[in-house]
């Protein structure tokens, strides 16, 4: 499956999520996929970041050959890539590895080497924000694997909302699901799963600003810990 086409108007596509997301609230994760696949076809993609497949599994159930859109920023763990790979290989999914449009030899050279540990909202905007909002100018609606469980600043996740910055429709179809829930489904349907959530990660980035997390420990504390950072701009 590929993307093509003229988008659709951004005041349509936003009272379009409006009336979805509180029709759709009680729907399982499946028929949120099959509502946004029905609605935008092509116009629709799927991204992850491969901690694991459950909605890119749930996604080519409902429209095999979909787009997932993964953001290749030149700093992931290898585990993270080897995911991405036999999700390609392995998947009835068309991954599309989306790239910033400097190597982070070019990033060092132009803004001083370890900007990450510098000004990360500046690096996670130039590896993974710009990015994903070119990316996106081929569809009119993206899913995500959000849930509320995962910390306060996704607590009030919608199931399909409209992204305003972008002027997309965003679905989080499993935005209800609980880890337990998730886990239970990666299980059944056997689905790859990034190994460092075994190994204390249990929530997975850029290997520079990720670290293991204690137990009872909020899992997006692992995650910029030696700043107020819990988020990479690309959910806001």
């Amino acid at each position: 499956m590929s993307s093509n086409g003229i988008g659709r108007d951004p005041f349509e596509l936003r009272d379009l999520a409006t009336a979805a997301g509180e029709r759709l609230e009680d729907a399982t994760a499946h028929e949120i996929i099959e509502w946004a696949v029905g609605e935008f076809g092509e116009r629709f993609c799927v991204t992850s970041s491969m901690a694991d497949a459950a909605v890119v599994h749930l996604a080519s159930e409902v429209a095999p050959g979909i787009d997932v859109v993964f953001l290749d920023t030149g700093l992931h763990f290898p585990e993270t890539l080897e995911v991405r790979d036999f999700v390609a290989a392995t998947m009835n999914v068309n991954v599309r590895s989306i790239q910033p449009d400097q190597s982070v030899l070019s990033q060092d050279a132009e803004f001083g080497p370890r900007l990450f540990s510098r000004a990360p909202d500046e690096c996670c905007s130039l590896r993974k924000v710009l990015p994903l909002n070119a990316a996106l100018a081929d569809y009119d609606g993206w899913a995500t694997g959000l849930r509320r469980d995962e910390g306060p600043t996704r607590a009030n996740t919608r199931v399909v909302d409209f992204d305003l910055s972008r002027r997309k429709v965003k679905v989080s179809p499993i935005a209800k699901w609980t880890e337990a829930d998730q886990e239970a489904y990666i299980e059944r349907h056997n689905i790859p799963v990034n190994p460092l959530l075994k190994d204390g990660f249990r929530s997975i980035g850029c290997w520079p600003c990720t670290r293991r997390t204690a137990p009872g420990e909020d899992p997006r504390a692992g995650r910029w810990a030696a700043f107020d950072k819990t988020e990479c701009g690309l959910h806001v």
